[in-house]
Formats: structure tokens, sequence, C-alpha cells
């Protein structure tokens, strides 16, 4: 069943993830007042997002495909500064907002560019259950491809990837461990929100990579939209990650209705794994 679904064509994938976004919207008031609430902060009202119930059931049933089966179709809208990046030799840090198919922008990176660069390295954080921590430990490790769990000893990895001159990708809207972030305006409301991101591009030198990966419609496969931060964030770690928060808010506003409006980003942190 695993295998089956895994390669099931996009199409299918999308047709059943959009049946499973509205039934989550639907049956959930959980989910559905969170969505509603975090799409409302952001200056949304529900009729301008309704797209955004079935992309985040897209996600979900995309995941088995990400995560065991071939990749999905993509192409690269960077103009060049991928390219660009890597010539500069001081690391790339690739930050992307949950929205549209994030999980294929690091393993089309690692694809793309891993053999003549180096593998990119992933930080994810670790799910609560043993089973399926142990599940995703290995989940998106592909080719030129490694995953990192939010400990202390990834985090070091994630250091000295970037310092051999590697990618490393990040989800700056993530909620961290307590004691690994801020709290910063996100959509006007604070945020808990990783200092991890600002720390490893002040320490490295890295070029900061800003993309989101933009889903297409019929199964068609996925378009991923890249640019180069080109200004220094700022020293103090609290106005950096309030810059990165920026970043995604602009990122997001390109297409609201791929962005997960129901993840929790303004939920009380948990403590941090040894």
């Amino acid at each position: 069943m695993n295998w089956l679904v895994s390669h099931a064509p996009l199409l299918l994938l999308n047709a059943v993830g959009y049946l499973l976004g509205w039934s989550a919207f639907l049956l959930s008031g959980t989910y559905r007042r969170r969505f509603l609430a975090n799409a409302a902060q952001a200056g949304y009202g529900f009729a301008e997002l309704r797209g955004a119930v079935g992309h985040a059931g897209r996600m979900v049933a995309e995941l088995p495909r990400m995560w065991w089966g071939p990749a999905p179709r993509w192409q690269w809208d960077d103009a060049g500064c991928i390219a660009e990046a890597y010539a500069a030799g001081r690391g790339i840090l690739f930050l992307t907002p949950h929205m549209g198919g994030f999980e294929l922008s690091p393993q089309a990176l690692a694809a793309d560019y891993g053999p003549a660069h180096g593998p990119m390295t992933v930080l994810y954080r670790p799910a609560r259950q043993p089973w399926l921590a142990k599940l995703m430990s290995t989940a998106r490790e592909r080719p030129h491809l490694a995953a990192v769990p939010t400990t202390l000893a990834g985090v070091r990895g994630l250091l000295r990837a970037l310092r051999r001159g590697e990618a490393v990708g990040l989800l700056p809207d993530q909620v961290p461990p307590d004691g690994m972030g801020t709290w910063a305006p996100f959509f006007g409301r604070p945020a808990y929100t990783m200092t991890l991101a600002a720390r490893l591009a002040q320490q490295s030198g890295a070029t900061v990579l800003l993309a989101w990966t933009e889903r297409l419609s019929w199964g068609r496969g996925f378009v991923i939209h890249v640019r180069a931060r080109r200004q220094a964030l700022p020293a103090d770690l609290g106005d950096a990650s309030a810059a990165l928060n920026i970043e995604m808010e602009n990122m997001i506003r390109q297409c609201p209705d791929q962005y997960l409006w129901g993840y929790a980003r303004y939920k009380q942190p948990r403590a941090l794994s040894s």
C-alpha cells in the first residue's frame, strides 16, 4: 500500500488532498478557527483564501510521494542566483516558509546542484512518537540530501556544512524549541521565531536565498521561485529574526492560497531536546 501511494500520479494525490483539506476544515473546529484567525491576522478574509483549504490537503497527500516515491517535476525561477551563490563560496542558507510544495525544494536543490557542490543539509523537528521519529529521520534523506534534527548536535552540523561551502535549508516560520528563538512580529502579532537562521548567516557569512515552491494545477509539478537577499542582516538577533519574518511575509503574499494558514504559528515553544 505504501508503495502504491508513494508512486501515485500527482494529479490523483492532488485530487485526494483537496478532499482531505476540506474534510479537515469542516470537521475540525480547532483547525478551522486557527486557519481563519491566522488569515485574518494577515488581513485576509475567508473568501480570499478558499483555495488554501484544498492546498493544505494537497500538501499532506503529496508527502508519501515526496518522501518515498519519485520526485515530481520541477523547474527553477531563480535568475541564476543559485549559481551565483555557489560561486561566492560562502555556503548557502536556503530559507522557505510552509508554503506550496516546500518539501520538494531541498530535494530539487540536492539533485540539481549536489553532485557538483556537495550535499544539502535540512533541519527537521523530530516527532514525539518514537515510531514516527524513526520514520522521519530517514524519509527526507536522498542522494546529496541529509536531514538533521532540531538538537544542539544538529545545529552544529548545519554550521559545519555552511563553512564547507555547502547548502543548508530551514523553515524560518517554524516554531523553534524554547531557548532557540525570540518573540518577533509575524503579520503584526508576536510569534516565537527562530534565531537560528540569523545566527547561521552571521557566523558563516553564507549567502541567504529566499524560496517558495509553487504547486501547479492539474498535477503538472512545481515551480521553485528563488531570489537572493542582498542586504546584510542586522547585527542584533531580534532585529535580524524580525527582518526574516518580513521576508517570509513577502513570499506568502505572493501566493497566499498556498500557505498553510492552519499551522499553529503563534503557539508557545516546547522544551529543547538534548
